[in-house]
């Protein structure tokens, strides 16, 4: 193990190269340091080029820091991650067909670190049937440049899974917090583990180079055996950065490293908002007991109602990056949490999560079709990604999607109890035909789960025969403020039931009493 500075971890990338990144969203155990490093190299050598990037989530402020550093025409000809959300100057490069653009489940990413450490022929998986990473659909393809097949269709024992291929690995760029002289690793400051150790198993498989950017030096033999992430005999060079912070926006949070518990009337609270209704709307599917899983945009206020309420403690939230108990981050820093009871490596997590150990997923949606496909992935030219959605949604017992019924500028105002629409978002979500299917209704029905879509004005259910429209809330007429702001008729309910009025006054809704009445979820053998 040698300590090299950041200057000189970039000189050991070469044209070609497949490199993959740690970390997650905005900071979370990203190696910037490093990655300034090469973008400035490349500005003024014009090395390295041509490179595989890959990283398993979104890395990135969403304005110019993480891999938004890679998008220089020339530095990258490959990209595969999960999500492109948080690096958005990769985005037009893969519009307009400059790189290669994969998006491929984030749990499967996680999940094939492992696979390629073992030497294993990639990860087997029925993750992705019949969404658009299913090569049948699109086998993840963002860039009509893209054209190897990184995911194969096979048949064993007469059911259908999905093989996701090996990746190369010549460099991998992780972080920590402290390194001994014999290069083993410590993480006690981060706020998450990813897939550290699996990631330098599988570059050191395979011959690549592992780098690893810490924030402090340690005497060898000083650090406590069982606090060790990274085992020194997978490190080949530290890069020491005194400076390193814990996210973009925070240079250090106890919480978020498990250090301490923070009083749960310091969580944040929602504003008194339509995103408030749904996340509150939402929350009353909660059952005693359950397992919960809390995905990005508005479904993350779900931990917020749930505190607020006095319910955080009568269920178990999670999230993708491993995570258990606790009440998951919004904002900036999100990806992380607080209160936490565990957290383990994210592949794992993912085992978990495929294996049907989530009771209820709170996931957000942007267009849905007739028959409850979901589209969260890429709209036109704006290429999202999927993150952990497929693994998540495709293997839940029960999915609520949560969010707003139209998009961009939706105004609405609460009288006395009930909703009324002051201007309509210009951009309708229930539309005739999704442009990428990330959620595939009728497979989840033919496996018997269930899903519910909340709004602020209307819940339906997804069914075999497609949506259903099950409730509306006070103050709201179905034609005029439902169906006639849809691109398609859905089927309505016999008996529309009208949502609880104490959805939209802006006092707690005592949810508790709600929760505790009800019977706690069991699980039975066949369940899990």
């Amino acid at each position: 193990m040698k300590i090299i500075s950041a200057s000189d971890a970039a000189k050991l990338i070469r044209r070609g190269d497949s490199v993959m990144i740690s970390g997650s969203g905005g900071g979370h155990c990203i190696p910037e340091s490093i990655i300034v490093a090469i973008e400035k190299r490349f500005l003024e050598e014009g090395q390295p080029r041509d490179l595989c990037l890959i990283h398993v989530v979104g890395l990135g402020d969403r304005v110019a820091q993480g891999v938004d550093r890679f998008r220089h025409e020339g530095m990258l000809k490959r990209s595969v991650t999960s999500a492109l959300i948080d690096s958005p100057s990769l985005i037009p490069l893969a519009r307009d067909n400059k790189i290669e653009s994969y998006t491929l489940p984030q749990g499967v990413l996680s999940q094939l670190t492992r696979e390629m450490a073992g030497r294993r022929p990639g990860l087997i998986t029925k993750v992705g049937l019949h969404t658009f990473v299913d090569p049948r659909q699109r086998g993840g393809r963002q860039s009509e440049t893209a054209r190897d097949d990184l995911v194969q269709l096979m048949i064993i024992d007469g059911e259908e899974w999905l093989r996701y291929k090996p990746l190369p690995l010549n460099v991998v760029l992780l972080r920590g917090t402290t390194a001994d002289e014999d290069g083993n690793v410590t993480m006690e400051d981060e706020a998450l583990f990813g897939e550290m150790i699996s990631t330098a198993q599988a570059c050191r498989q395979q011959g690549g180079t592992v780098i690893v950017q810490v924030k402090r030096l340690a005497r060898r033999g000083t650090l406590p055996p069982k606090s060790v992430k990274i085992p020194g005999i997978l490190v080949d060079h530290i890069v020491v950065d005194p400076d390193q912070r814990q996210t973009y926006a925070t240079d250090y949070n106890p919480a978020y490293a498990g250090e301490l518990r923070i009083p749960l009337e310091h969580l944040k609270k929602l504003p008194f908002s339509e995103r408030k209704i749904v996340a509150r709307r939402a929350a009353m599917e909660i059952l005693p007991g359950a397992v919960c899983n809390l995905g990005a945009g508005i479904s993350t206020g779900i931990s917020a109602v749930a505190s607020e309420e006095g319910i955080l403690d009568d269920i178990v939230l999670t999230n993708e990056q491993g995570f258990i108990g606790g009440a998951p981050l919004t904002g900036p820093d999100s990806g992380t949490a607080q209160n936490y009871d565990a957290v383990i490596d994210a592949p794992y997590q993912f085992d978990f999560y495929d294996g049907g150990g989530l009771d209820i997923a709170f996931l957000s949606f942007a267009e849905v079709d007739p028959a409850g496909n979901v589209n969260i992935s890429r709209f036109g030219d704006k290429i999202v990604g999927v993150g952990g959605f497929i693994n998540i949604s495709q293997n839940a017992r029960k999915v609520v999607f949560s969010g707003t019924f139209t998009a961009g500028g939706l105004e609405v105002r609460f009288e006395d109890g009930k909703l009324r629409i002051v201007r309509e978002g210009r951009h309708r979500k229930f539309i005739k035909s999704v442009e990428q299917i990330c959620y595939n209704a009728a497979f989840a029905v033919k496996e018997g789960r269930t899903a519910l879509f909340v709004t602020e004005r209307a819940v339906f259910q997804a069914s075999g025969d497609g949506l259903q429209l099950i409730e509306i809330a006070p103050g709201i007429d179905v034609e005029r403020d439902v169906v006639a702001h849809m691109d398609f008729q859905p089927a309505i309910a016999e008996n529309v039931a009208i949502m609880d009025e104490r959805l939209f006054l802006p006092q707690l809704m005592d949810l508790a009493a709600d929760v505790v009445s009800r019977e706690r979820v069991k699980r039975s053998r066949s369940q899990v």
